[in-house]
């Protein structure tokens, strides 16, 4: 399977196939488990690495969920197709790094498993909108059928063991990934993350730790593990996400009330850019975007538009508008094909009307 296929295929998060939230994008469930007498990835010497892919790979395609999956070594991708995978949010930055790590994806994308990153496998589900209970469960099944194949390095005393002490216990990382345009056109986001980060829970970027929140799009995921069970993180969570979600929407009323006019006019503004820009950047892109997406929500557009606009936020990524040309371009290339692609994508968009919602 190569990346061209991945991208071929349709999947929830681009084809609106799954649920869509008008705040909520994604949530995302990620386990941490190693196997039993082999060093984490970062010590473990090349064939011992070879091992334990093998293990992993071998396990992994047996089971129902990963018949006729995807199944990517590193080793063998070029620059481009490891960044896609990232912006794709398949594999991580740092397995997408290094030569001897490999993931086994799912046909619907929603599953993605690496091999050999900062531990032997990091099991993700990401399904569209808020479904934290859902996705969990789908997770808990992986894990529960990957234990039945493979001995995994687990303590009475401190839960599983992962290379990084800030993941043993339940290696459990959930998370969502939401749009904040309100918060933020408020001036109230550094506030919501601070009240955050007191309570134990990581604010990141669209690309996660270390990345910036391009189109107004964060990731809030749980910090902490040891000592804490699997339904506590997700109650925590689940509770926050929650607030957030209400804090959103009351920002956007408010702005949406007191602006008037000029707020339908900020978001036309976008879409007209949008319309008929020769040349756009990445940045330029996610942010006017995140105004459509928002329009969409607050019903100055067609709800059913807002899976375009989701689409085009994910292949509007360097490496997308690469793979889909086909070519390497620079940076003007990326931008005038970047360009081109959204141009064409909302020619029939309709004019804003005022909000409804």
């Amino acid at each position: 399977m190569s990346v061209e296929d991945i991208l071929a295929a349709e999947n929830e998060l681009t084809h609106l196939l799954g649920a869509q939230q008008a705040v909520v994008l994604s949530t995302r469930i990620r386990l941490a488990r190693n196997l039993e007498g082999l060093p984490f990835p970062g010590w473990a010497k090349l064939p011992q690495r070879k091992e334990i892919a093998d293990q992993c790979v071998g396990a992994l395609e047996a089971l129902p969920k990963f018949r006729r999956a995807h199944v990517v070594r590193m080793s063998e991708l070029g620059d481009r197709d490891r960044a896609v995978l990232v912006e794709r949010h398949l594999v991580s930055k740092e397995l997408a790094a290094g030569k001897s790590g490999a993931a086994v994806i799912s046909r619907d994308q929603t599953c993605s498993v690496m091999v050999n990153e900062e531990d032997h496998l990091r099991i993700q589900v990401v399904k569209a909108g808020w479904h934290l209970r859902g996705t969990w469960h789908i997770a808990e099944q992986l894990d529960d059928a990957l234990g039945g194949s493979l001995k995994l390095a687990f303590s009475d005393r401190l839960g599983f063991l992962t290379a990084c002490p800030t993941n043993v216990g339940t290696g459990l990382r959930a998370s969502a990934m939401v749009h904040l345009p309100g918060l933020c056109l408020a001036g109230h986001m550094d506030k919501v993350s601070r009240a955050l980060n007191q309570d134990g829970l990581a604010v990141r970027g669209w690309l996660g730790e270390g990345t910036e929140a391009a189109g107004n799009v964060f990731q809030i995921s749980n910090q902490q593990t040891l000592g804490l069970s699997e339904e506590a993180i997700l109650k925590h969570l689940g509770g926050w996400i929650k607030n957030v979600v209400e804090q959103e929407w009351n920002a956007r009323r408010k702005l949406a009330q007191e602006e008037g006019e000029k707020f339908v006019d900020r978001l036309s503004r976008s879409l007209g850019l949008l319309r008929s820009a020769r040349l756009l950047t990445s940045s330029e892109a996610m942010n006017m975007l995140s105004h459509l997406r928002l329009a969409c929500d607050m019903g100055c557009l067609p709800e059913e538009r807002r899976h375009l606009v989701d689409r085009l936020m994910i292949e509007g990524q360097p490496a997308h508008v690469q793979a889909r040309a086909g070519q390497e371009l620079d940076s003007d290339g990326r931008d005038r094909r970047r360009a081109a692609v959204v141009r064409e994508a909302l020619k029939d968009f309709p004019d804003l009307v005022p909000p409804s919602a």
